[in-house]
């Protein structure tokens, strides 16, 4: 009997289907112009162009203007491409235009699709961009779609790593630009840590179109864009830890593969005790006393290296470097590095240099990043699955778009064996007969490790076979242009934004590259392209005739997407095709999240060596599996996304205050205010409200003066005078203060005052933000440890760290202060030699504003060591050499000429710091 809601979806149809039903008079409505598109000149639709964006600042809208501007499009891409797209093609640019996520088989032409959107969203002259899995796609879209932007008149960027920063800006201004999701979020933080406004290369965001939105806004989303700089080498400790780690038995630890987390055990923890202890590495009686916090992080890092990471399934070692694989395309993630110790904990266990843990300057999760997009949609093969997700955390609603040609692929039940040993000579078999016959097969792999023992079977029965993964990234255009041709097998680590079409018969283009790369012979090309020609022809047709394009699943993977993303790859535009998985109780999937007793349950049952099962229940059985870990996955994401949020508030406010200080000609009302707040919090904190003179702590209060403001002012004496107030007090400081400063502005002139403040605030604003990141992420990892005393977790880190904010912002205003009524300039310095360089990334972070590098004495003696700090790095020196200071007296290597002895050698980190600013030194000048 049906439910009353399939009863509706029955007479009234699903709201994906209404919703494609509405945009059908929009289809009509531009087919209907395209005979009169057609008898257009090139020019007159070019033209078309700025006829569109003088009707939108008339006061027309985008929506208005749609069916005109996708009519041009359609007509564009015919006269340069020689391509016009098909009605659902035009359903999903719409539903691009609509903030919504186009679901489209792979091979539909999403490429293509994206063009009707951006084109119609760049009229306003906002800027698009067009977001990309890696930058071979976005190099290749760029290239292959500014055609048709082009021939309308409008500009094309592409964003790639090579790329300087006027390359970027130039990119950026272009009304379409093409990149990928890691390069646009990495210049959203570099351009948050640039010290004038014209250095920033990214507009303001507009509209952004993301490729394979599942793979970025799902996948990759489960970690954030960190921009880092190196802190002190600890490669010894990770070493002596891999050592002891490496050392002890599965009887010492316990293991959770479920939720990917391993602890020692109480035995196991008193075996690493005793030889911490042994070694010396050790303070105190237990491994968990304050004192020996940092040596519990480097052993629990330690022990994931080792018990949950895999070389050549989670990372792989080349080039004496272990790079991460990505779990979700099989890619090399060259330059990402795994955070909190864990990849140098992966060095000392795979023996390969170590290199120097990162200190978070700045960061975002991709999250984060894309809702700062006032309009957002994507497109992708499989998002269905998601949808709850990409509603909840970004609003974008999934739209299923019918094929242009229906899908004649066949999907055959799961074949289930009881060992992976059983499972992969089914494989062999099926591929060997494939092959046999012509029928060109894609076996799909979950790790490298598992397609290079298959790759092992083949070659023991003398299977011809390509391997596709990580470890020979640099062939994939070439084998996957290949893959089409008869009786090829392609083994490939997960097929997901792979960007490549399978074609039967093999790729027409690709192979003509190839052919005639070095060859300029026009004669001779036209020989190979016309021979090439003819063997994919006749290739293709005896693929078809084969069954088309067979894929099989070696696994199937946590994801249903990915195992989607595969089959997808097969029946492209209508062509026949077969896909099939093959499982075994052996499959990590199984083996973690698959029913209990499964086995002893099968040998009951009598099933035999080398026998499969084949059964409808068993693909129900793993599609249960696979939502549970979905389910675990997105719970990961979305509790990642409640703790950036924290951040995020707080992130938007730094960096709007870094732009209103970029833009700003003169700070100094800024200034006043804080050194206000600065003044009335210290007044307050040494004379609480309602208290009585003698009560008052004047002595703390003229110590505060002189160390924070700079001055001995006679506060004692204000304090016996008859009716005085703290009010009166206040003023009485803030006057003194004023003037001071005034005079400062006076005596060095107001522009280059105007100029050391602004650089100063800069630099303080930036330095105090890269500390709260800091205790932010040790806030974070904290934090989980307030549940087991019936607290929320995420709830305490909410009031914690907006408490760890307001400090922040307080310490921000009494540094400028303090600093400030400090600096003293030396005669005719040069402004620009105040001004920061802007950092570059990766980078140690810029100048750090408590190492007092922008200060100068009046009077610099270079044979005084006591002054040698207050000059800044690139002053000219004062010694009358005529180089920076930084290449003379501020060059610290012993044996250089005039190099000085440094006067903070040897100051222990919890001693006054010598400068005087009466901090510790490792708060003041020995800050890392």
């Amino acid at each position: 009997m049906l439910g009353l809601g399939k009863i509706a979806k029955k007479i009234f149809g699903s709201a994906n289907d209404r919703y494609l039903a509405k945009l059908q008079p929009k289809i009509e409505a531009i087919n209907a112009l395209e005979p009169e598109f057609e008898a257009l000149s090139d020019d007159d639709l070019k033209a078309k162009t700025a006829e569109f964006r003088s009707r939108l600042e008339a006061g027309e809208t985008t929506d208005d203007l749609l069916v005109e501007a996708f009519a041009t499009v359609r007509e564009a891409a015919k006269r340069t491409l020689g391509q016009r797209h098909y009605d659902v093609q035009l359903i999903g640019g719409m539903v691009l235009h609509d903030n919504s996520i186009a679901e489209m088989r792979t091979g539909e032409g999403k490429t293509l699709v994206a063009t009707l959107a951006a084109y119609l969203n760049a009229l306003p002259g906002k800027g698009v961009h067009v977001v990309t899995v890696n930058d071979y796609l976005a190099e290749r879209d760029s290239s292959w779609m500014s055609q048709v932007y082009g021939f309308l008149g409008m500009t094309t960027g592409v964003i790639l790593p090579i790329l300087d920063a006027q390359a970027r800006q130039e990119a950026y201004a272009a009304d379409i630009t093409y990149g990928t999701n890691n390069e646009f979020g990495f210049d959203y933080l570099r351009d948050n840590m640039k010290f004038h406004r014209q250095e920033m290369v990214q507009r303001e965001f507009a509209f952004a179109i993301v490729d394979e939105v599942d793979s970025i806004l799902i996948d990759e989303a489960r970690t954030p864009l960190i921009i880092s700089g190196p802190t002190e080498d600890k490669s010894e400790l990770y070493v002596t830890i891999n050592d002891i780690i490496a050392n002890i038995s599965e009887e010492d630890y316990e293991k959770d593969e479920k939720s990917r987390h391993v602890a020692l055990t109480d035995d196991g923890m008193e075996k690493v005790e005793g030889i911490l202890r042994d070694g010396g590495f050790m303070e105190g009686e237990s491994l968990y006393d304050y004192e020996n916090t940092a040596l519990v992080h480097h052993v629990d890092q330690a022990l994931k290296a080792h018990v949950l990471f895999e070389r050549d399934k989670d990372y792989i070692v080349k080039d004496n470097k272990v790079i991460i694989i990505d779990e979700f395309t099989g890619r090399m993630m060259d330059g990402r590095r795994y955070s909190g110790g864990l990849h140098q904990a992966l060095e000392a266990k795979e023996k390969v240099d170590i290199q120097p843990e990162n200190q978070t300057l700045a960061s975002v999760t991709l999250q984060n990043y894309f809702r700062m997009y006032p309009k957002l949609s994507g497109m992708t093969g499989t998002a269905e699955t998601e949808a709850e997700e990409f509603a909840e955390i970004y609003g974008l609603g999934v739209i299923e778009i019918p094929t242009n040609v229906e899908v004649q692929r066949k999907d055959e039940h799961d074949e289930f064996y009881r060992t992976e040993t059983e499972k992969y000579e089914a494989i062999v078999r099926d591929i060997a007969d494939a092959q046999e016959r012509g029928q060109p097969v894609l076996v799909g792999t979950v790790s490298i490790e598992k397609s290079e023992v298959l790759s092992a079977f083949l070659h023991q029965k003398k299977v011809k076979h390509q391997v596709l993964n990580a470890r020979y990234h640099e062939q994939e255009a070439y084998i996957i242009a290949q893959a089409g041709r008869l009786g090829a097998v392609t083994i490939a680590t997960n097929m997901a934004g792979r960007g490549t079409d399978i074609q039967l018969g093999g790729n027409l283009d690709m192979m003509i590259d190839q052919a005639t790369q070095g060859i300029e012979d026009a004669a001779e090309i036209a020989k190979i392209t016309s021979e090439i020609k003819a063997q994919v022809e006749e290739e293709k047709a005896k693929a078809l005739e084969a069954g088309g394009l067979y894929v099989m699943g070696t696994e199937r993977h946590e994801s249903r997407r990915i195992d989607n993303q595969l089959r997808g790859r097969s029946g492209r535009q209508g062509d026949p095709g077969r896909s099939k998985f093959y499982l075994s109780l052996q499959d990590d999937l199984m083996r973690i999240f698959g029913p209990e007793r499964m086995d002893a349950m099968l040998v009951r049952l009598g099933i035999e060596e080398g026998e499969a099962i084949i059964h409808p229940w068993i693909n129900k059985a793993i599609e249960k599996a696979q939502q549970k870990v979905e389910t675990r996955n997105y719970d990961i994401r979305k509790n990642l996304v409640k703790y950036d949020d924290v951040m995020n508030d707080q992130r938007n406010v730094v960096y709007e205050q870094r732009r209103e200080i970029m833009d700003a000609d003169d700070v100094s009302e800024t200034i006043k205010d804080m050194r206000t707040d600065v003044v009335y919090n210290l007044v307050d904190t040494r004379i609480p409200p309602k208290s009585y003179p003698e009560q008052w702590d004047m002595d703390g209060l003229a110590e505060d003066c002189v160390k924070i403001l700079g001055m001995d002012l006679p506060v004692k004496e204000w304090a016996e005078e008859e009716g005085i107030n703290e009010k009166t007090i206040i003023e009485r400081i803030e006057n003194a203060v004023d003037q001071m400063m005034s005079a400062k502005a006076v005596n060095y002139g107001t522009e280059l005052w105007r100029s050391v403040e602004k650089s100063l605030l800069l630099q303080v604003v930036d330095q105090e933000w890269k500390d709260h990141l800091g205790n932010l992420d040790h806030l974070r990892q904290g934090v989980g440890l307030r549940s087991y005393g019936q607290r929320d977790p995420l709830n305490e880190y909410k009031t914690e760290a907006f408490s760890l904010f307001e400090s922040m912002l307080y310490h921000t205003r009494e540094s400028v202060t303090s600093l400030l009524a400090r600096v003293e300039l030396a005669p005719q310095v040069d402004p620009a030699a105040l001004e920061p360089e802007s950092p570059s990334v990766f980078q140690e972070s810029h100048a750090n504003p408590t190492t007092g590098e922008n200060e100068m004495a009046a009077g610099f003696d270079p044979n005084d060591t006591s002054t040698w700090h207050n000059v800044p790095r690139n002053a000219p020196c004062p010694c009358g050499s005529g180089e920076k200071f930084k290449h003379c007296h501020g060059n610290f290597s012993d044996g250089q000429p005039g190099a000085l002895k440094n006067p903070f050698e040897g100051v222990g980190r919890n001693e006054p710091c010598p400068c005087g600013s009466g901090k510790k030194f490792k708060h003041c000048h020995g800050a890392v």
